[in-house]
């Protein structure tokens, strides 16, 4: 099940040095999937603790604080992929196996919509990317 926490951690990139704390998940969890804009990070789904998660957290990047509740994914599961750009975030695959891609509107918080299916399940060690 792997190792489960609530602790959101950042860096600041321009300068070398140690993460600081930023604040709090929601809901501790592990293998989970992230995505963000250049305004909001969100956590999706994720393990916690012998069960999969369907919890969407978001976070403001420019304000250390604790996470907020921003919706559901269509189904609970943990090891999926995700990826995003200024407008769209997009959840995909997971365990248990599944083809399902959701996709939610980052400013705007609510539950994940259906966006399509992958050609096949997938779960665990794969990726994705998007540009604008």
């Amino acid at each position: 099940t792997g190792s489960r926490s609530n602790t959101i951690d950042y860096v600041t990139i321009a300068t070398t040095g140690n993460t600081t704390d930023f604040g709090d998940l929601t809901v501790g969890r592990g293998s989970l999937a992230t995505c963000s804009s250049t305004t909001r990070g969100l956590f999706m789904a994720g393990h916690t603790g012998g069960a999969t998660s369907n919890v969407i957290d978001y976070i403001t990047t420019a304000t250390p604080g604790n996470a907020t509740d921003f919706g559901d994914l269509s189904s609970a599961r943990a090891y999926g992929s995700a990826c995003g750009n200024a407008i769209r975030g997009l959840h995909t695959g997971g365990y248990p196996y599944t083809n399902v891609i959701d996709y939610i509107t980052i400013a705007t918080p609510g539950n994940a919509t259906d966006f399509g299916d992958l050609t096949m399940p997938r779960s665990k060690d794969f990726g994705g990317c998007s540009g604008d």
